[in-house]
């Protein structure tokens, strides 16, 4: 029998099993935004075999039991977890949005001329960039801090604030993965032309690095932080 049931949902696996984030991105399960939808919807809605997810994210289960230095960010509590993702994803984030604001400009100017999706790219990458700026600041200056405040005095009104942020943020999420998804269309999954050069792989690689942290950073708030509040993000 597998240690995983079709039922739980997406993200649930993910808290559970950090690697089976792996697993969904070569399936194209969405486990950020789409954590809260059960596991079978996603199989059923994408022609995918049941059973062969199953067995993999049993294996990756069973391997994960050998490893001694896994964190379970589930026993984390709220205020800890705060800190986790600002300290890795926020700065991670601020370090790497100029960074690929140049780079995505530098690969028009040369290439564009050439390659029109270039225009595609930098104009959806500069409007994640624009959403991504406002969310950093909206996270740390409203949002965590009331959660931290909720961690040591709840109360029932603080809660409804928070439920109130809580949405506009889980609606920039939602905005945020769809330009992903669409930034993912237009480079054909990231596929650097026969005539593209160093800068053309290197923007490529950083897109695609972008991209797989912003799903950890979406998973660990909508699936564990905002449930450890018991909100559930639908």
């Amino acid at each position: 029998m597998s240690t995983f049931q079709v039922t739980q949902s997406i993200g649930e696996v993910v808290s559970i099993l950090p690697k089976a984030s792996e697993i969904f991105k070569d399936y194209n399960i969405d486990f950020c935004c789409g954590g809260h939808r059960p596991l079978a919807d996603a199989i059923r809605d994408q022609g995918l075999d049941e059973r062969e997810i199953l067995m993999k994210l049993d294996e990756a289960y069973e391997e994960a039991k050998t490893l001694t230095n896994q964190v379970d960010y589930r026993k984390m509590a709220p205020s800890q977890l705060i800190d986790y993702i600002i300290g890795k994803h926020h700065v991670f984030l601020k370090k790497v949005l100029p960074e690929i604001s140049e780079l995505t400009t530098t690969i028009l100017r040369v290439h564009g001329p050439n390659h029109a999706d270039l225009f595609k790219v930098h104009k959806l990458f500069h409007n994640l960039k624009m959403e991504l700026e406002q969310h950093l600041i909206k996270e740390e200056e409203i949002l965590f801090p009331m959660i931290k405040r909720y961690d040591t005095e709840p109360s029932e009104e603080l809660l409804e604030k928070i439920k109130t942020v809580m949405k506009e943020t889980e609606d920039e999420h939602e905005a945020a993965g769809d330009i992903l998804k669409e930034l993912r269309r237009v480079t054909a999954d990231y596929t650097v032309p026969e005539d593209g050069c160093g800068t053309y792989s290197r923007t490529f690689e950083s897109l695609k690095e972008l991209e797989a942290d912003l799903f950890q950073h979406i998973h660990l708030e909508n699936n564990i932080l905002f449930r450890q509040l018991g909100i559930t993000i639908n």
